[in-house]
C-alpha cells in the first residue's frame, strides 16, 4: 500500500506509546516472540518501522526476545523463479556469478519492511542458512538462531525447533497463518510434501561455492485452513495494534494441531 493510502487510512499518528500499550495488551513480558507484519496495516507510525521494533523490544522487556523470519528467496536456484521468471540462456551465469549468503550484508526478499530493517538492528543475531534464515535480538537471541541445518531447513537444529522446545508465542500483527512459517516446522514433522533438489550460493570456509541439496517442497497452501480449522478448537487472543487485527499464538499448540492436521488433510509423501 502506498504511503499516501496508509495517511488517508489513519485518523492519527501512531506512536510508540500507543504501540506499547496496545502490544502489552498481549501479556509478552520475557516472552520469545516470533513475529508476523504487515507494516501499512497497522497505520501510519511516527518513525515507522524502526518505532515498532523499539515498542515490541519494551514489550517484552530485557529478558524478553523478538524473532523475524528474514529469508532470502531470490538465492535459489535461478530454474525454479515464477515471479519473475529468467530466460533459461541465463541459467549458467547466475550459478557462476549469484553472490553467496552473508549474515550481515545479504538483504531480505519479499519478507516486510520491518524484517529488513530488523535484520541490521544493533544486537541483532541473524542464522547461516542461506535461504531461510531468521534474526533475533534479545536474551534467548544466540540460543534461537545458532544451529541452522542446511536440511531439513526448517527441522530439528533450526530455529523453529528451538522457539517450538522453548514454548514461543506467535504474534501476527495485520497477518494471518498464511504468513506463518512456524507451520513448515508441522510440514517437516508430519512428513506431507514431497523432496526436491535445492540450491543456493553460500560462503564455504570463506569462499563462495554454489551447493545444492534434498529437502522438502514445503508449501503455505493450506496454512490458512490450519489456522481456522485451529481456531475452532482453541480460544485465540485477538486484539487491535494501531488500527491492525492482531492475535496471539502459543507456538507448540499451533504446531501439535497443524502436524496432526496435515497428517488427516494432506496426502502423505515419505
Amino acid at each position: 500500500m502506498k504511503e499516501s493510502q496508509v495517511i488517508k487510512n489513519t485518523a492519527h499518528p501512531i506512536t510508540k506509546a500507543r504501540l506499547i500499550k496496545d502490544l502489552n495488551k498481549l501479556n509478552l513480558k520475557n516472552e520469545i516472540v516470533l513475529t508476523h507484519i504487515s507494516l501499512s496495516s497497522i497505520g501510519w507510525i511516527s518513525g515507522g518501522a524502526i518505532t515498532l521494533i523499539q515498542a515490541l523490544l519494551e514489550s517484552v522487556s530485557n529478558k524478553g526476545t523478538i524473532v523475524m523470519p528474514t529469508q532470502s528467496g531470490d538465492n535459489s536456484d535461478p530454474a525454479d523463479w515464477e515471479n519473475p521468471p529468467v530466460p533459461i540462456a541465463w541459467l549458467q551465469t547466475l550459478y557462476e556469478t549469484m553472490p553467496a549468503y552473508d549474515v550481515l550484508s545479504t538483504p531480505t526478499r519479499n519478507m516486510g519492511k520491518t524484517a529488513e530493517l530488523f535484520r541490521t538492528y544493533p544486537g541483532v543475531y541473524r542464522s547461516n542458512h542461506p535461504m531461510v534464515s531468521f534474526a533475533a535480538i534479545g536474551d534467548d537471541a544466540n540460543a534461537v538462531i545458532k544451529n541452522h541445518a542446511l536440511t531439513p531447513m526448517f527441522g530439528h537444529q533450526t530455529p523453529l525447533d528451538v522457539l517450538y522446545q522453548k514454548r514461543a508465542k506467535i504474534v501476527f500483527i495485520g497477518t494471518d497463518y498464511d504468513t506463518c512459517t512456524a507451520l513448515h516446522y508441522a510440514e517437516y514433522l508430519a512428513k506431507t510434501c514431497e523432496k526436491k533438489k535445492h540450491s543456493c550460493a553460500r560462503l564455504n570456509n570463506g569462499q563462495r561455492e554454489w551447493v545444492s541439496f534434498t529437502d522438502y517442497d514445503y508449501t503455505a497452501d493450506d496454512f490458512q485452513a490450519i489456522g481456522l480449522a485451529y481456531e475452532k478448537t482453541k480460544a485465540v487472543e485477538t486484539i487491535t495494534i494501531g488500527q491492525a487485527k492482531s492475535k496471539c499464538i502459543d507456538f507448540r499448540d499451533l504446531i501439535d494441531f497443524g502436524t496432526d492436521w496435515l497428517l488427516k488433510n494432506r496426502q502423505t509423501h515419505k
